[in-house]
């Protein structure tokens, strides 16, 4: 079939408004000034229906006392707390599920999308039915299984116990904790932690490889944590039966559960797709290449195949954060106090609807330009280089 394309013709370049507005720059000025005038009309019709109900525009709210509780918090809130500070309290709980459910479905990810290219029928086929099933069902309506099944556990007295120190109930799920018993404690765990996150980062550039910074990083900090508790600045504290509840230890709600393992399994099954598609495309000369040279299956995985289909992989698993991410908004669904959630509450209670969106749109913002930028900047040290760079 003959090419539309004409011999000699110059490439088709970008779109420009002159293409749709024509070459008249006097047709583009009253497009343009009819734009903002309809902004204009809208915003002046705005302020005075606001005006007639009596709220004034602005972002005056912030400073008020909410007067309402928040059922899960993670850090110090009570009902005289300001709108600002519930605020946080949403964004610190949206962070923290984000952040456990990137991680934790990129292991389980991982896993099953080399699980998935296994010589084992049965281990492939249980890997891809799972796939099949989370795809094509509804997130929302995994939220609200994950929910049910966590709500209908066994009571506190009679909770589940599949290991020592771990209590399952439908009142949470209770894991060991390690407590930390003043401020220069915490002071000096969260230094660790930041020195273990920059070695694990940035260690690649004083010449250590990926092993090397991984274990440095996890004996630095189990070195710490035993000096702190040898020191008696920080112990470990097992949950126990006491009563009719569980007391001690790190109690984690049924609706914090079902949230964070709702994302993590849906997720999940995208990761490993986008890692079996990067695993394929790496040509498989280059598994016979590594064979010929004596490397194990292993090491061939690990030093060949891996970094090449990071290259495939990375820009996909930025899609799957962002992702991952905005979909932490449907913790409202099952009543956990998230962003939305408690934006939604101010603005019940203030009138300020327009102000609240403008607040969730800008976080949302912020956290995916974070999420986009770091992983921009980890794919382009991944990339191939052009010749003569």
């Amino acid at each position: 079939m003959a090419s539309d394309s004409i011999p000699g013709a110059p490439a088709p370049g970008p779109l420009s408004p002159r293409d749709f507005l024509g070459e008249r720059p006097l047709t583009q000025i009253f497009v343009f000034v009819g734009i903002l005038a309809l902004l204009g009309l809208f915003g002046q019709s705005m302020a005075t229906n606001m005006q007639r109900v009596g709220i004034t525009p602005g972002f005056g709210f912030l400073a008020r006392p909410t007067n309402f509780e928040i059922g899960e918090t993670l850090i110090a809130y009570s009902s005289q707390s300001s709108f600002a500070r519930a605020i946080l309290v949403g964004l610190v709980n949206t962070l923290v599920v984000s952040f456990v459910g990137c991680v934790i479905a990129t292991i389980l990810g991982v896993a099953l999308g080399v699980a998935r290219m296994s010589s084992n029928p049965l281990l492939a086929g249980s890997v891809r039915a799972y796939v099949e099933l989370i795809r094509n069902t509804p997130l929302l309506l995994q939220l609200f299984f994950w929910s049910a099944t966590f709500h209908a556990l066994p009571s506190a007295r009679k909770a589940l116990q599949p290991v020592e120190g771990v209590f399952l109930s439908n009142r949470g799920i209770y894991i060991p904790a390690l407590r930390l018993e003043s401020g220069l404690a915490e002071t000096l765990a969260a230094a660790g932690i930041l020195a273990a996150t920059l070695l694990l980062l940035r260690g690649r550039r004083i010449g250590l490889s990926f092993r090397a910074r991984a274990l440095g990083s996890g004996a630095g900090l189990a070195i710490l944590f035993l000096l702190l508790a040898l020191s008696g600045l920080a112990r470990a504290e097992l949950p126990a039966l006491k009563g009719f509840n569980i007391v001690g230890g790190l109690s984690l709600t049924p609706e914090f559960a079902a949230l964070v393992v709702g994302l993590f399994v849906n997720s999940s099954a995208l990761v490993a797709e986008i890692v079996r598609s990067g695993i394929q495309s790496v040509p498989q000369g280059q598994w016979e290449a590594a064979r010929s040279l004596g490397l194990h299956p292993g090491q061939i995985f690990r030093l060949v195949i891996l970094p090449q289909a990071l290259r495939v992989i990375t820009p996909l698993m930025t899609s799957n954060y962002l992702s991952l991410t905005k979909n932490s908004s449907l913790a409202v669904a099952i009543g956990y106090p998230d962003l939305v959630s408690i934006i939604n509450t101010a603005a019940n209670q203030t009138g300020q609807a327009l102000e609240t969106i403008i607040i969730m749109v800008a976080v949302y913002l912020a956290i995916n330009f974070s999420v986009s930028i770091a992983m921009n900047r980890y794919n382009a040290r991944q990339a191939l280089k052009g010749l003569g760079r």
